[in-house]
This record gives C-alpha cells, sequence and structure tokens, in this order.
C-alpha cells in the first residue's frame, strides 16, 4: 500500500496541508513516528516535538496499567480508577514508580533532542502524528493528556488504522486524518513494502536537522 515511512509521509502532509489546522504543533509517536512528523512539519512549517507515552504498571503486575503518564511542558497522568478501587491503592502508592517513568522519558528526551524543553500545547492544534495506528490504545491516551494539558484542538494523522477504529478515534479527536482504512486490517507494517525499523540514531539524525 506504501512503499515506505517517507512516502506515506508526503501524502499525509499533503492532505494536512490541505485542512490548514491553526497554529499547528507536530508531536510524533517516538520511534516510528518521527519520520514521519519531521516531513509533516517541514510541509507545514510547525515545530516538531515527540510525545512519550508510557504504561504505569501494577505493584508485581507491571503488564496491567494502572495508569498512563504522558510527558510535555506539564506532564500528564491518566489513572485508571476501577483498577485502583479494586486494588484497593491510591495515586500515593506509585509516586516512586512516576518518578521514575519521569527519568526514562527525560533519558530518552535528552538522547533525542538534546534534552530540549517539550514545546508548549496550550491553546495550539496539537496533531499526533504516527506510522499507523492499530488497537489505538497509546495515541488515546495521548489524546486525553492533551485536552488536559489545555491543547486548543488535538487532531490524529496517520496513513494507515484498522476501519473499526475509526469511529473511536473520531469520537475522542477533534479530527482524525487516516489515508487508508484497510479491511482486513492484519499489522500496520503489513500495510508497507518497506517498514524497517526506525533506530535510535535515525530519531537523533532527524530531529537535529
Amino acid at each position: 500500500m506504501f512503499e515506505t515511512r517517507e512516502t506515506a509521509a508526503r501524502a499525509l502532509a499533503e492532505a494536512l496541508a490541505d485542512a490548514a489546522p491553526d497554529d499547528p504543533l507536530i508531536l510524533a509517536l517516538p520511534r516510528g513516528g518521527v519520520p514521519l512528523g519531521k516531513i509533516v512539519a517541514e510541509r507545514l512549517a510547525a515545530p516538531l516535538d515527540l510525545v512519550f507515552v508510557r504504561k504505569i504498571g501494577m505493584p508485581g503486575h507491571r503488564e496491567l496499567a494502572a495508569g498512563a503518564l504522558v510527558d510535555g511542558a506539564d506532564p500528564q497522568i491518566l489513572w485508571n480508577t476501577q483498577i485502583l478501587s479494586h486494588a484497593r491503592l491510591s495515586e500515593a502508592d506509585f509516586e516512586a514508580e512516576i518518578a521514575r517513568l519521569l527519568d526514562v522519558i527525560a533519558d530518552r528526551r535528552r538522547r533525542y533532542l538534546s534534552g530540549r524543553d517539550p514545546e508548549p500545547v496550550k491553546g495550539r492544534t496539537a496533531i499526533l502524528v504516527d506510522d499507523g495506528v492499530a488497537t489505538g490504545a497509546t495515541i488515546r491516551v495521548a489524546i486525553a493528556a492533551l485536552r488536559k494539558a489545555g491543547a486548543g484542538s488535538v487532531w490524529i494523522a496517520v496513513p494507515v488504522a484498522p476501519r473499526d477504529t475509526i469511529p473511536t478515534l473520531k469520537a475522542e479527536a477533534d479530527r482524525v486524518i487516516c489515508l487508508e482504512t484497510p479491511d482486513p486490517f492484519i499489522a500496520v507494517g503489513a500495510h508497507y513494502r518497506d517498514f524497517g525499523e526506525v533506530t535510535d540514531e535515525e530519531v537523533v539524525r532527524l530531529l537535529s536537522g
């Protein structure tokens, strides 16, 4: 369907240019979203930043999410209150884990962006860019966090996503731009001829240029 992330990005960038977002801020999800975010940001003459989403795992069951942490100028935490209540835990019980996750995010931001402060999102059109959506779980957390941080509007821009995921995304974002919704949807990478891994070194190169 798409030759590479770069060819998909160019098509996505044109679709976004036609939509003419007001005061856009491009927020790429590392690592796969960065090659697309770079091209989109250049086409829209908009700043490019990253958004890191980290799961806050339950004690002893890290795969079960008590919540999620999304970085930014004002990091946002979204809790799964039902799970906390069932486990008889409070947000205070996760202070040490949150501090650890913030350190992990800070380390990656230093590595990728040389410690550059996050771009402010308040009042802006925050456009989340990735190379595709599968379940949509990560990008939905990012939407909620950006709203909590005061974004003027939140858009999603991806080349490909499952058809049955689009209504959920449209219900939570202000606008969804998705180029293709194949059915059946197998996996994001199945809809690219070349879907090689995006390395840390490539992310650094793209963000430093």
